[in-house]
């Protein structure tokens, strides 16, 4: 059953300057894993990040930098919780989230599903 899902783009062009005016925003918005990431990865991140709030129906309860976006062997993108946002994941009855994102022409985004179990 789909709980819930999130979508966001990121305009890249416009992310760079953003962390170029703010370069704390690294260490408030990103897990330390992330942030030696090239900033077409953070802004993919980033959107991840936003598409999984969205999915969620809003923030409370969750942190920024307790979402980390991880990648399999294969490639394939996959959330990473701890603290209190996981606890937000539980207490929502969310068993699987699914993540897909991109970063191609000026442009980042993100699609998430959080699906619980089934009826």
């Amino acid at each position: 059953m789909i709980i819930g899902t999130g979508i966001d783009v990121v305009d890249i062009a416009r992310f760079e300057r953003t962390m170029q005016r703010t370069p704390r925003l690294r260490e408030r918005l990103f897990a330390p894993s992330e942030r030696d990431l090239r900033l077409p990865s953070l802004a993919a991140r980033y959107a991840a990040k936003e598409a999984l709030i969205k999915a969620l129906g809003g923030s409370d309860g969750v942190h920024w930098t307790e979402i980390e976006i991880a990648s399999e062997s294969s490639g394939r993108p996959h959330f990473v919780l701890a603290g209190s946002t996981a606890a937000v994941i539980e207490e929502r009855d969310i068993v699987s989230l699914h993540l897909s994102i991109t970063h191609d022409a000026g442009l980042a985004a993100a699609f998430v599903v959080a699906e619980g179990a089934p009826l």
